[in-house]
């Protein structure tokens, strides 16, 4: 029966933590929007903003990896004119 009394603490106290966290977590976000209608009322684009701030949590690597393939998909598409593949291609 102690077992079971401690077990139910247990679960209770985790289930607080988890929503005090939760809590944390929503004013969190709250700041967060109101910094970005900060930046667009100063004139900054938040959409290529998010953008960035997401290329920053890579590494160079990873960014470099993902724009070549985004741009062999873009060249297959013909999304990129010819003179930007093959100035490309030299710099290669």
């Amino acid at each position: 029966m102690a077992d079971n009394m401690v077990a139910k603490e247990q679960l209770r106290t985790i289930v607080e933590r988890i929503e005090r966290l939760e809590e944390e977590k929503k004013a969190i976000a709250d700041d967060i929007r109101d910094v970005y209608a900060e930046a667009k009322g100063n004139g900054f684009d938040t959409k290529v903003l998010r953008q960035v701030i997401g290329l920053r949590k890579k590494d160079s690597t990873e960014r470099q990896e993902q724009e070549a393939i985004r741009d062999l998909y873009m060249g297959a598409l013909g999304m990129i004119p010819d003179f930007e593949r093959a100035g490309e291609e030299a710099a290669e």
